[in-house]
């Protein structure tokens, strides 16, 4: 059986003004995952516009007798309860950034096949890799725990979540640790976004400043009389480009750090000398610093200037020492390794879980427009997650 895709518009467009709510997607979570994650996939959801999709996925999750579901907003939980001593979190976000403005693109909405032939080779689309596959495998994961009589040996909590590629005060995530935190206690949380299949721990924290220098403005043809402050801004990018990020090793990975000047603002016209420059700083600093002493590393190196930290978010051990994290480790196989982006790995160390990434697909493809992922890949993790719950 295949999965339906969105409703016909009209019949959407005929349910609202009869006051009737879209009849939602139906998502088949038992047909092959590569199939269930193009279907996934056909469902518009970037940022803002998840509706449809956290639909199709609650109702598909609601089918599931053996899972208890909660819903906030466009945020859902589902939860075995069955007694075990430990309790493993898998998470996934729904959205996706905004489709390819490029005509002609592949990786936008709906998915193809390379191929030509549906499950069979490369899958294109926006989400392919971030991280629509990740979700495909947790909602098959949910529909064969408990296949043939079996039991998984651990207690599992399914996290599908809005808002994650957007600034941090709308994260879904957040949403659901303010008000369902206590749904969230966990041994152990794998954070289903692109790691090649490879598992990654923590991830590095990130911090944003302001470095601002102030001028005199004047008439650019007698400029003797004003103060430039682009010009004052050379030492700020001299300090940055001469600058020689870290790697801190954090329990057994090596975490490469960077700091970059990444924007830079000054001047309101052609012929007026600019008395105010800004420059924008992004700091991407390894997990064995708290965002504060992040920040004491810039202002040490920008000493002298008017330094303002506009945003930060701590980073994440690995924590792989964790019982349940080693075994992890060892069912699935490869070599850890340091995850160098901020994820959202982070939000479950902040709650004292130990978290990875582990999931289908190449992170480098992420937001490109040719997104996509191999069918095979996305099996690959399927049965990686199923062999470790059912050991």
């Amino acid at each position: 059986m295949t999965a339906e895709t969105a409703p016909d518009p009209a019949s959407v467009l005929s349910s609202q003004e009869s006051g009737q709510e879209p009849v939602p997607a139906r998502l088949d979570l038992r047909q092959d995952v590569a199939l269930l994650t193009a279907a996934i996939m056909d469902i518009n959801s970037v940022s803002g516009n998840e509706k449809e999709l956290a639909d199709a996925v609650e109702t598909a999750l609601l089918g599931l007798p053996e899972l208890t579901v909660v819903r906030d907003g466009d945020s859902i939980i589902a939860r075995t309860e069955l007694g075990h001593p430990e309790r493993v979190i898998l998470a996934g976000h729904l959205d996706t950034v905004p489709l390819p403005l490029t005509e002609g693109s592949k990786g936008t909405v709906p998915s193809s096949w390379e191929s030509g032939v549906p499950g069979e080779g490369i899958l294109y689309g926006r989400g392919a890799t971030d991280m629509k596959g990740g979700v495909a495998v947790q909602l098959a994961l949910a529909a064969t725990l408990f296949d043939g009589g079996a039991q998984p040996k651990r207690d599992v909590t399914f996290v599908f979540y809005d808002h994650e590629e957007v600034e941090a005060v709308k994260s879904g995530l957040g949403r659901l640790v303010r008000n369902h935190g206590h749904l969230l206690h966990g041994d152990f949380a794998i954070l289903l976004e692109p790691t090649d299949g490879i598992v990654e721990g923590g991830c590095n924290g990130t911090s944003r400043f302001e470095a601002t220098t102030v001028g005199e403005a004047a008439h650019s043809a007698r400029a003797w009389m004003g103060s430039n402050a682009i010009h004052a801004a050379a030492p700020i990018l001299a300090r940055l480009a001469a600058y020689e990020p870290q790697t801190v090793t954090v329990d057994g990975l090596d975490y490469r750090e960077s700091l970059n000047a990444v924007k830079i603002n000054g001047g309101t016209a052609g012929n007026v000398i600019p008395d105010r420059c800004v420059v924008e700083i992004n700091y991407r600093f390894a997990p064995d610093k708290t965002p504060d002493q992040a920040e004491a590393v810039v202002r040490e190196l920008l000493e002298g200037f008017d330094v303002v930290r506009t945003d930060a978010a701590a980073g994440a051990r690995p924590g792989l020492q964790h019982p349940a994290a080693a075994s992890f480790v060892a069912a699935v196989g490869g070599e850890p390794k340091p995850k160098y982006g901020w994820t959202d790995v982070a939000r479950f160390s902040e709650l004292g879980i130990p978290a990875v990434n582990f999931g289908p697909g190449d992170a480098l493809l992420a937001h490109k427009d040719n997104e996509h992922v191999h069918a095979d890949a996305i099996r690959t993790c399927l049965r990686a997650l199923q062999d470790w719950l059912a050991g």
